[in-house]
């Protein structure tokens, strides 16, 4: 065989298998935007039923991951490997992965209970799993939260659903807990009465359920007093802090007198020891 056959040969290989690679890139993205065109069809087409978004996206991403395995078989198939025998390995290692990511079954399991159950939905303020914040997605494995610092955060769904999920965002109003030392020397009515006044003042503080002021507990400086208002979850920081401020500004004002820990001092003589 010369070398101009030898040449032959190797262009017309390598122009069959840049064409099987160039179709393969083709098949790719063509599927790739049929893939995004149908997950976003069949979101739209779920919409208008009011399905919730945290199914929507549930099922958004669950048809995502199946599509794009089958566009893999595909461009395999097409490369001319044998896509029943491919199945077939995929499924045993399926079954392989599957036993040694067990965990990875577990998110995914514990996706679905979380999407039927509906313990919280995608905007809900949330406390599960050791993190806090604004659910943002909740996906095949994991649940996506905005921390209140604007942190994104993935925590595992079975990590949730095992755990205690506190969701402030059910209940219309949430109570903001803050507490103020006031001396012993002070009438708590008139601070009390004070403190009602002027943090009833405070934008977005509910007049139902009234304000809480009350005496908690005592110190060796005087009365602590508990403050208790009430807010809808979205303004909770806003009447967190505000109230603060106005704690500060009643009791700092100077109309009542500074706390002061009062300690007793008594002495002991010599003789009185030995005795």
């Amino acid at each position: 065989m010369d070398l101009g056959n030898i040449v032959k040969i190797v262009e017309t290989t390598l122009t069959g298998v840049g064409l099987h690679v160039l179709g393969a890139i083709a098949l790719y993205i063509v599927g790739r935007w049929l893939i995004g065109f149908a997950v976003r069809l069949v979101q739209k087409a779920l919409s208008r039923q009011n399905i919730e978004p945290t199914l929507l996206r549930f099922l958004g991403n669950t048809i995502a991951v199946i599509l794009n395995i089958t566009l893999v078989i595909a461009i395999l198939g097409y490369f001319g490997m044998q896509t029943t025998s491919f199945a077939a390995l995929l499924a045993g290692a399926g079954l392989a992965i599957g036993s040694a990511w067990g965990g990875l079954l577990a998110n995914f399991a514990a996706g679905i209970f979380l999407v039927v159950l509906r313990p919280f939905k995608v905007g809900d303020f949330i406390s599960a799993g050791g993190t806090a914040g604004t659910v943002e997605e909740v996906g095949l494995f994991v649940t996506r939260i905005h921390t209140p610092d604007n942190v994104c955060t993935y925590v595992g769904n079975n990590k949730l659903f095992s755990d205690n999920i506190q969701n402030y965002s059910t209940n219309p109003y949430r109570r903001v807990d803050l507490t103020a030392q006031i001396t012993g020397g002070a009438n708590p009515q008139q601070v009390i009465a004070a403190l009602k006044s002027r943090i009833q003042q405070i934008p977005n503080v509910a007049a139902k359920p009234e304000l809480d002021v009350v005496i908690a507990s005592f110190t060796s400086a005087g009365p602590v007093l508990a403050i208790r208002p009430y807010t809808n979850n979205d303004f909770y920081w806003q009447v967190y802090f505000e109230t603060n401020m106005a704690i500060r500004e009643v009791l700092g004002d100077g109309a009542f007198p500074a706390p002061i820990p009062v300690f007793g001092i008594q002495q002991v003589n010599d003789t009185a020891v030995r005795a």
